[in-house]
């Protein structure tokens, strides 16, 4: 009887990614998908597309093992404060156990030579694939025919004249193949990795200033509201919508303060930690600003910190003023 060949693919929703499980699974090898899940990026794409393929998908939160590259990654940050080489290589390795741990023979990934400058580039594949520990295993089927042979083609499960050669950053062909592979549902191409988002970069590279170690609860907060660093070195966070005031009472933990306007409609406004006087106060400007009191009216402003409710009575000041503190 002829061996099933199984591979287990990286995969993050994309196309790329899709077209790479489709391009295997027309060999006639059993196709599984893994999606690594942090702060920075979740699975809600990967298991949309992974159901338009009608491919099994496993979910693997990697957090704890990812987290200590937002501070001091081997091989440095992108554009923002994406580690992108390290995490690549990270996840190989960690779907690499995977790999052994459930009897797959070879992994893959959607990469497509040259389509991003830092990650993707032909000494940055083969560094990634040689510190994950599986470069042997490792097939990059889209470009495959302008890469080194791999062990999966040598062996012969796989064809590497049914591979691909894709490079560069055009899409004409990705899109031509999703045709010819039955794809009719992709996302469009956009960074799915917070890090490279610069905003919440900007955010994270400010918390990790002021706190020694950041919790999980600190990086699920930066991707809600507006951010203040406070004169006294608290940091306060705005809330834009009521969804994003629901998200911060969430999140907020024991000794957190929350400030709301009392006559008006306005913001929750999240102050984390032990905080001076002069924060909490400050914290109560910002909860006026933001809120539908107009300029200059008188406001109330109720704050709930760790301790004992304080009532802040205000004139309400213009946003203007709390610009130099915004993150």
């Amino acid at each position: 009887m002829t061996k099933t060949i199984r591979a287990l693919g990286l995969f993050s929703g994309g196309l790329d990614s899709m077209l790479a499980a489709a391009v295997l699974r027309a060999q006639g090898i059993d196709v599984t998908l893994v999606c690594f899940v942090t702060p920075f990026f979740g699975a809600a794409r990967a298991r949309e597309s992974a159901a338009h393929l009608g491919l099994p998908l496993r979910e693997v939160d990697f957090t704890d093992k990812y987290l200590p590259l937002i501070y001091d990654p081997p091989h440095g940050f992108g554009q923002g404060h994406n580690p992108c080489i390290d995490c690549h290589t990270l996840m190989l390795r960690e779907a690499g156990a995977l790999m052994a741990a459930a009897g797959f023979d070879f992994l893959f990934t959607g990469e497509v030579l040259g389509q991003r400058p830092m990650s993707q580039n032909r000494g940055s594949l083969n560094l990634i694939a040689r510190e994950s520990g599986f470069a042997d295993l490792l097939l990059r089927p889209l470009s495959a025919k302008s890469l080194k042979t791999t062990a999966p083609e040598i062996r012969g499960w796989v064809d590497r004249e049914r591979l691909l050669n894709l490079s560069g950053r055009g899409r004409k062909r990705q899109m031509a193949l999703a045709q010819e592979y039955g794809i009719t549902r992709y996302p469009a191409p956009a960074g799915g990795c917070l890090l490279t988002d610069p905003g919440y970069s900007a955010r994270l590279k400010d918390l990790l200033r002021h706190v020694q170690e950041a919790s999980r609860q600190d990086l699920e907060l930066l991707k809600y509201g507006r951010h203040f660093r406070l004169p006294g070195g608290a940091k306060a966070v705005v809330g834009r919508t009521e969804r994003e005031n629901d998200a911060i009472e969430t999140l907020r933990s024991t000794g957190d303060s929350l400030l709301k306007v009392d006559q008006y409609p306005g913001p929750l406004v999240l102050v984390g930690g032990a905080v001076s006087g002069e924060d909490l106060a400050a914290a109560a400007g910002l909860a006026a600003a933001y809120s539908d009191a107009p300029r200059g009216a008188p406001v109330t402003v109720n704050a709930e910190p760790g301790g004992l409710p304080r009532v802040f009575n205000l004139t309400a000041p213009n946003k203007d003023r709390f610009k130099p503190w915004l993150v």
